[in-house]
This record gives C-alpha cells, structure tokens and sequence, in this order.
C-alpha cells in the first residue's frame, strides 16, 4: 500500500488476508484503486468489506466472488462507492434482504455478477433489478430459485442489456424466456444453456439483431425451425454453442452458416443427427477458429475435408467419437490447418499415418489421443518426437509402460506435459435427453 499509483489490486484466494489486514487499505494511496479483486479470501467477513469501502471511494470494479456472506449492511455500505461500475458476487451466500439492499445502493453500476448464489429468489432479485435501470451486463447463471417473476422483471426494468447469462435458471418456462426478445433488443450476448427454450422463444429472440454469441446448449425443445429464425436474423453472430441439442439436423446448421457468415466459433457436440452437409455448409465460414463435432457419428473425412480447406483459421478442434473420421482427415487438416493448436481425436479412426501427418503442423500445442485403437506405440512415439510444440498430451494410460522412458523425458524436456487417462472404452453416444435426466438425477444426489 505503498504505491502511490495503485490502480488494480488483484488478491483471489489470499486467504491470509482477514478483515483486520483490509485496514491496511486505508492509507492515502488506496484513493487510486480502480480494481479490487478479492474474490475466493475467504477469511474476509462482511463486516471486513463494510469497513473496507470507505477506503476506495474511486472503484469502479469490485469482486467478491466467493468471499463472505452478502448482509444487508454490507450491501448499503457499498453506496460509498459512488463510482462503482462492476461488481462480482459470484457464488456468495445472500442473506435477507441482502440482494436488496444491493439494489437500493449500487444503483450506478453497469455489470453485476450473481451466478451460482444462494438466496437469490424473485422477491429481492425482482427489487434490486427495479432500482438498477442502467445495468448492461447481468449474470444469473445457475439461480435455481428463480422463476418467470424474476425474469419478467429483468426484462422490464432493464432494457438496454448487452449481455445476459442465465445457464441452467430451470424453472423459468418457455413463455417467459419469449420476454427477453421482446423487450432486450440491443443483447449482444445471451447465454440460455440448459433451458426450456423453443422454437417460439428462438423467434423472439431473432430481434436481438446485434447478438454476437448466442449459447443454448442442451435446449431439448428447439429444432431447425427455430435456428432459421436466428439465421435470417443475426448476421453478426460470432459464437454460438448447440451442444446437445438433439433436435437440430443439417438444415438448421445450414441456416445459421449461411446467414452468420462471420462466425468464429461453433459448437454441435452431440448433435448426432448432422451430417457432413453441415461440415460442407460450415466451411464457408472462413474466420471460424473453433469447432466441436464430439459425438457427431453421421460425419466423415469427407466433410472434415471441406473445413480444413475453408476454414483456415482453424485452431481448435474437438473431433472425437467421430467414428468416420480417419487418415485422410489427418492428412487434409496437415495440408490446409496450420493455425491448428489444439485436437481431440479420441475414438476416431486414425492411424499411425495419419497421427504422423498431423505432427507435422508446427503450431500444435495440445492434442488428446484416448482410445485410438489404430495406433501403435512406436507410431505414437515417432509423432510424439515430430512435433516439437506439444506442452500438453492426453493419452491413455496403456501406452505409459510401452514407451521408452527416455523418449517421454525428452519430450517432458521440450516443455510438454503427459496426462495419463484410465478412462474404459466406450463407444455408445447416450440420446440427449437420456443424459440431460443422468446428469439430472446427479445433481439431485
């Protein structure tokens, strides 16, 4: 605190730091602070941050992300901090009346974090999103409690939202998610993974023209008929994730490439309907960086091919249990993919040949190779020493006693890693409402 200058002060998971070292802030020079990140100190109390603030009157963002208790005094202290533009409460405990308290004193800020807290519920979340009209970033991602109420109260209040993130808000319907395109027209990002999302929401959701990345995976009610609503819509889309959305096939893939022709990155892990017509129809998409596929039986080299030719941008790759995918891939994404950095490739069907066709791409950094059934240890050895700039390797654990030790100390030499996996083999892609209900009854538990 000795720094005149100070203006970010970042001290996540310093749990040495307790409410009697935050006095240490109220020195002269603490007035310069702009950024204060305390997020995981867990020996902070509430009664810490409350003393704390009126040390800093010039921040403008504050996490305190997993740190203590939000009371209603701590949140009326925060009023202090007039300048306040952002602050992060993720995965904090809410007291009573602790949500509206924030509301009635941070009436200024712009961003506010509440993902993953407890005691967030309509009433005091509907309180605080009504005193909060600026607000232009709001995250509720994973507040179980909530419901329509809440969100029919975002979308009210808070129109001028650029960003929403909302995964997993499970008892919000579908009608009330319909609101959101209704009335937050100027959304730039919008996050309804693990929702009751439909096709009548998408359609609501094709007025958000300015959306940029857009994430409803493991939305079970939506198909092609709704994505050709945001295909039609959004131009500017930049990201968007479909992960399990079993519902969709290639024409609604199709639709979003062809009216999203800036996309970067893509995700269809588990979408097991589609095919190689929507690789084809991708790859007409030449800034796209990222590309999952995990899952997806029904695609080839083929269409593989065609991606690697188009997409030459090209970094990350999630191929795995693509079972139809095999050498001649390898040898297309060697050709064309030379920004390739990171792979996955477990369970495809690759060789030697084409394992040594990809070390041949200099940039390659990561590369997951669990269950290859095709390759041999002296194949994998011989890629393994090729590329030189590996830091990180997945592998199953079989091949650690088949390998020359000296050869893993030099490739460990190099600066790469090796991830052992002892993981069973299994080929069986579960339908995706067979695992939302697994993964369900887990959460339960």
């Amino acid at each position: 605190m000795k720094l005149p200058n100070l203006q970010v002060l970042t001290l996540v998971g310093c749990i040495g730091i307790d409410d009697d070292a935050l006095g240490s802030l109220d020195k002269e020079c603490s007035k310069s602070l702009q950024v204060l990140d305390m997020s995981h100190c867990q020996n902070v109390t509430d009664v810490g941050v409350s003393s704390m603030v009126k040390s800093i009157p010039n921040l403008l963002e504050l996490n305190l992300s997993y740190c203590c208790p939000v009371t209603p005094s701590m949140g009326r202290s925060l009023q202090k901090i007039t300048k306040l533009r952002t602050l992060k409460l993720e995965g904090c405990k809410f007291m009573a009346d602790g949500l509206k308290a924030i509301g009635s004193s941070c009436v200024s800020i712009r961003e506010l974090s509440l993902s993953k807290c407890s005691g967030v519920a309509d009433t005091e979340l509907s309180f605080a999103v009504s005193k909060l009209k600026n607000l232009l970033k709001l995250d509720i991602t994973c507040c179980r409690n909530i419901t329509d109420v809440s969100v029919a109260a975002i979308t009210s209040s808070c129109t001028s939202l650029i960003s929403l993130r909302m995964e997993s808000c499970s008892h919000v319907s579908s009608g009330a998610l319909q609101l959101i395109g209704k009335h937050c027209p100027h959304l730039e990002e919008l996050d309804l993974t693990d929702s009751d999302l439909d096709d009548a929401g998408l359609k609501a959701l094709a007025r958000c023209s300015n959306l940029s990345s857009l994430k409803i995976g493991i939305c079970l009610r939506i198909s092609d008929e709704g994505l050709t609503h945001i295909g039609k819509s959004c131009p500017k889309l930049r990201d968007i994730d479909l992960y399990r959305c079993g519902g969709i096939s290639d024409d609604g893939v199709i639709q979003i490439a062809q009216g999203s022709p800036m996309l970067e990155s893509m995700n269809l892990s588990y979408c097991t309907e589609i095919t190689d017509r929507s690789l084809m129809s991708i790859s007409k998409c030449t800034k796209l960086n990222t590309l999952e596929i995990r899952g997806c039986p029904r695609v080839s080299s083929a269409g593989l091919s065609e991606i690697a030719m188009g997409c030459r941008l090209l970094s990350k790759l999630d191929i795995k249990k693509c079972f139809e995918i095999n050498d001649v891939g390898m040898l297309y994404l060697s050709q064309f993919s030379h920004c390739l950095r990171q792979i996955n490739l477990s369970y495809c069907s690759v060789t030697d040949i084409g394992l040594l066709s990809l070390s041949s791409i200099c940039g390659l950094q990561n590369m997951t190779i669990v269950h290859l059934a095709g390759i041999t240890p002296n194949g994998l050895t011989a890629a393994l020493m090729v590329c030189g700039g590996l830091t990180k390797v997945k592998l199953h654990e079989a091949f650690k006693s088949m390998m020359p030790p000296h050869m893993l100390k030099n490739v460990e030499a190099r600066g790469c890693m090796f991830q052992w996996i002892n993981k069973p083999f299994k080929v069986e892609v579960e339908p995706c409402d067979v695992w939302k209900q697994q993964s369900q009854d887990v959460l339960v538990r």
